[in-house]
């Protein structure tokens, strides 16, 4: 894996943060890209498994969340692209919240689930995490009736901590996500991820 030196935060002032994997390019959204993300999120399925995605989704909502992607520096959000082609599958990010612990969480649209491409660009953003920010810790959720999602993280080494309610934007009510912990021991030992290596590049 190739990381590239520098402070936490400061790249982004000169470039946006690129990772590549062995199929896909995770990057930065552009406004170009609004029409496909909107037709991707405009999903009830996806929806109603993340906290903030509102329900339908329009052109209108992937252009505001275009708008404001990575300007507040609590977040590296990035849109997840397939390498071959470049077609539009969904989409990642590392919050951070009060404290040095970062939450990764990230949705693939319906027609490309099935084919590993979550936990790819899941480990890709886990590394990002770890390898480039220096983290000593991540954590995430799923939604307890999101197997799938579930099946991600613990591909990845996530462990299970317990259940959490969280808010729901699309139901607009409240259900019950698992919570999960990766400590960087564990990433140490699991980073080689098999065949895919996350390479970290800089795009102007």
């Amino acid at each position: 894996m190739t990381i590239l030196e520098r402070p936490r935060g400061g790249l982004h002032e000169a470039c946006s943060l690129v990772l590549e994997t062995d199929r896909l390019i995770l990057r930065a959204p552009r406004l170009e890209d609004a029409k496909a993300v909107a037709t991707l999120a405009d999903d009830r399925r996806i929806a109603e498994n993340t906290l903030r995605i509102p329900h339908p989704y329009g052109l209108g909502d992937a252009e505001d969340w275009i708008a404001v992607s990575n300007l507040d520096g609590g977040e590296d959000t990035f849109l997840i692209t397939r390498a071959d082609d470049g077609a539009v599958l969904g989409s990642c990010a590392l919050r951070w919240t009060t404290d040095e612990t970062p939450e990764i969480g990230y949705w693939l649209g319906a027609p490309h689930w099935g084919r590993g491409y979550a936990t790819e660009a899941a480990r890709a953003l886990i590394d990002h995490a770890f390898g480039e920010h220096g983290v000593e810790t991540v954590v995430a959720g799923a939604r307890t009736s999101n197997p799938r999602s579930r099946r991600v993280l613990e591909k990845c080494g996530f462990q299970w901590t317990g259940v959490e309610l969280h808010r729901i934007r699309a139901i607009r009510s409240s259900a019950p996500f698992d919570r999960f912990r990766l400590e960087r021991a564990i990433w140490s030992s699991l980073k080689g991820w098999g065949r895919t290596a996350t390479k970290v590049r800089c795009s102007a």
